[in-house]
């Protein structure tokens, strides 16, 4: 008898070169075959609320990577994850800041109040379809002193961040209280990335039976 070819395996792509969503993805034991980063304009539109902005930002991400994908014959059947992260107090998004000046600006904006992480994820299957879910975390930072201040714009963690900090990092400190997914926080909500991709039939608990 002929034995039957063995399936292929499945790939998975990361539509970023963000450490932070890889590491995610290496945490629920998924390893990317290739990060394919998606530089799109994300830049707000007028009167777009945040949650929006989050949902159309991986939308268009996970299409621009996408397209990339079909270019190579190796990768186009396989599946796409794409995220986006928003901080927001109120309605107002805050930026990801390039300067220390527009850090500090959303550091004071922080300090002492509520603010609102959406973070969604897309994922684009083998066929072309599109998944997409929205997660909402709520925090609050404790009143943050200048010496604080000062002493977290000299780290320089703030740089490329939403909100202009990053919880994984010496943020943490400055968070009293979370309500919601920490891996939303940080950047890719796991249960839910994963949730979207065993519902589309990727076998995301195969490596773990590989660790055996």
């Amino acid at each position: 008898m002929t034995a039957e070819p063995a399936a292929p395996k499945s790939k998975l792509i990361l539509a970023s070169a963000s450490p932070r969503r890889l590491a995610l993805l290496q945490q629920a034991g998924l390893e990317a075959d290739a990060l394919l980063p998606a530089d799109i304009d994300e830049t707000p539109h007028k009167g777009e609320s945040p949650r929006a902005l989050a949902i159309r930002l991986a939308s268009e991400k996970a299409a621009a990577s996408a397209k990339v994908r079909a270019a190579h014959d190796d990768l186009k059947q396989s599946y796409l994850i794409a995220a986006d992260t928003v901080v927001s107090v109120g309605r107002r998004t805050l930026p990801k800041p390039e300067t220390a000046e527009e850090a500090e600006e959303c550091l004071q904006l922080l300090s002492g109040r509520q603010h609102r992480v959406y973070t969604a994820v897309s994922l684009i299957t083998p066929r072309g379809f599109e998944r997409k879910r929205l997660v909402e975390a709520r925090l609050r930072f404790k009143r943050l002193s200048s010496m604080e201040i000062d002493g977290y714009l000299a780290s320089g963690e703030w740089r490329g961040k939403a909100g202009g900090y990053a919880i994984q990092g010496l943020a943490g400190t400055f968070v009293v209280k979370l309500v919601g997914s920490y891996t939303a926080v940080v950047g890719l909500p796991l249960y839910e990335t994963v949730s979207l991709l065993a519902g589309e039939g990727y076998p995301v608990l195969q490596p773990w039976f590989a660790k055996a």
